[in-house]
């Protein structure tokens, strides 16, 4: 009892999902299928302590 409400919502979500039309990048697809990437994230890391985290911590 009392899941009515979340299935609906959970329902609803669902459908929209699916169904929503939403622009795709086709080119960052491209990009990210073929293993390219420009981020900041391929930078030369010359410090001995950066585990490459921070970016990722709060």
């Amino acid at each position: 009892m009392g899941r009515g409400r979340a299935k609906a919502k959970q329902t609803k979500v669902a459908r929209e999902l699916k169904y929503s039309t939403r622009n795709t990048d086709f080119e960052a697809l491209q990009r990210e299928l073929s293993g390219q990437s420009n981020d900041h994230q391929d930078e030369d890391r010359s410090d001995d302590y950066d585990d490459g985290y921070d970016d990722y911590r709060r």
